[in-house]
């Protein structure tokens, strides 16, 4: 087991922080916490350390009782400076939850604090799960201080989208649940849970979000993929401990945690990728929102909107090409091929067999677009997972719940393609 740092910020989400440190704790690891002063206005230092059974440092000043050590060693012999030995000899530092005014701290260098200055004094994966009210966490300045520290590999916890702490306000910025938060951890630690343990090694290719297209310099044509999908199933594939490969078009979140991420913006971007990609892969998760067309003559300007500066009077189309039939020609005998269909209102599942078919497809998973509450930009989703052998109706679920059950009939199909099971056993799996 490892020793594991969590620093806690200020926020209501710190409460969340309890849980995730009692799960650690139960998992078998060494846990010390730090805490923002402002983090004890909700969560007092004495709920940390009755759960770890260790002292929990506030400020850089104080001195820690047990000279650095985590739970279960022995007391060095010299007293250490605490902001320094804490982190030196953490596996992995845990930031959760972060607040705005942490993650700009942080994205900038600042050390004004134990927390900030543990982390930029860590020579161990850092790993930070953002908390805050959407408006917040939307912001351009929040924004680009997470990309900023996902480019200095960061890993980046992405919030959950629901009921906010403000009443009646709902949106991006839920800190991520407790047992994703450790699940992350462990993930990062190459300590996948044991009974996953087939999936280490697997190498599994996941598209997320929508592509552009684009009519002129500024205008595009798209859609309202938001990436959350292909994320859920990137993290959770990384989480049972595969090596995860994302390709990421124009994602409204941050990306997974434990993949390796390459950003694509059309269509003929992620073809080029996914075929350049797709030959070392063991199982393709095609999640993301492909254009079925793009303007047939863009331009390299600003189009004007006066007639007499040449606006178009109609934008023709073309079709894009079809990234898994493109694919699907180059598929090698054993690989898992898995494709999504939104579709709007009824025949949405016999339409989804018929494109299992149609591209001979291992897996097809289909959901229906013209309900608000689940799908496009929502946190939740509802759908039906087909294969071969039958069809299996997720209810409606957290994104990662359903991620869940589709890396659970991709397994199956795992050992059908390897020859893991005879014929009848196929015929009456369960998916």
């Amino acid at each position: 087991m490892a020793r594991v740092l969590v620093g806690v910020s200020g926020g209501i989400a710190a409460y969340k922080a309890l849980e995730a440190v009692r799960l650690a704790v139960k998992a078998g690891h060494a846990v010390r916490v730090i805490q923002t002063p402002t983090s004890e206005r909700f969560v007092g230092r004495a709920s940390f350390e009755g759960i770890t059974g260790a002292p929990v440092l506030i400020s850089e000043f104080e001195p820690d009782p047990v000279r650095g050590a985590y739970p279960g060693e022995p007391l060095p012999d010299r007293k250490p400076i605490s902001h320094l030995a804490l982190v030196e000899r953490a596996e992995l530092y845990l930031i959760a939850p972060a607040s705005a005014n942490t993650l700009a701290k942080l994205a900038h260098g600042q050390a004004d604090n134990l927390l900030t200055t543990a982390a930029l004094a860590a020579s161990c994966p850092v790993l930070v799960a953002p908390a805050m009210n959407d408006r917040m966490y939307r912001h351009p300045a929040t924004r680009a201080n997470v990309e900023q520290l996902a480019a200095r590999g960061v890993v980046i916890i992405p919030p959950g989208e629901g009921r906010l702490a403000s009443h009646g306000e709902a949106g991006l910025g839920r800190l991520a649940e407790p047992a994703q938060l450790l699940e992350t951890c462990e993930a990062m630690l190459g300590q996948p849970p044991a009974d996953d343990s087939r999936w280490s090694s697997l190498r599994v290719l996941v598209t997320a979000g929508g592509t552009r297209e684009p009519i002129d310099s500024v205008r595009y044509i798209g859609n309202r993929s938001s990436g959350r999908m292909g994320v859920a199933l990137a993290s959770r594939a990384a989480a049972r401990g595969a090596d995860v490969t994302l390709i990421a078009a124009n994602l409204a979140i941050p990306s997974a945690a434990g993949a390796r991420t390459l950003e694509v913006g059309t269509a003929a971007e992620m073809k080029a990728v996914c075929e350049r990609e797709f030959p070392r892969s063991d199982v393709l998760l095609m999640a993301a929102a492909v254009a079925d067309f793009r303007p047939a003559h863009p331009v390299a300007h600003k189009i004007k909107k006066t007639t007499s500066a040449g606006a178009p009077a109609a934008i023709e189309l073309e079709t894009t090409d079809d990234i898994l039939t493109s694919l699907g020609t180059q598929r090698r005998p054993g690989q898992v091929v898995v494709g999504f269909a939104a579709e709007h209102g009824q025949g949405a599942v016999d339409y989804g067999r018929g494109k299992l078919e149609a591209k001979g497809l291992d897996v097809v998973v289909v959901n229906d677009i013209s309900r608000g509450d689940i799908g496009f930009e929502a946190e939740l989703n509802e759908v039906v997972i087909v294969t071969k052998d039958g069809e299996r109706r997720i209810p409606r679920a957290s994104k990662d719940e359903v991620a869940e059950a589709v890396l659970n009939a991709v397994e199956r199909q795992w050992e059908v393609a390897r020859g893991g099971v005879g014929e009848d056993a196929r015929r009456t799996a369960r998916i």
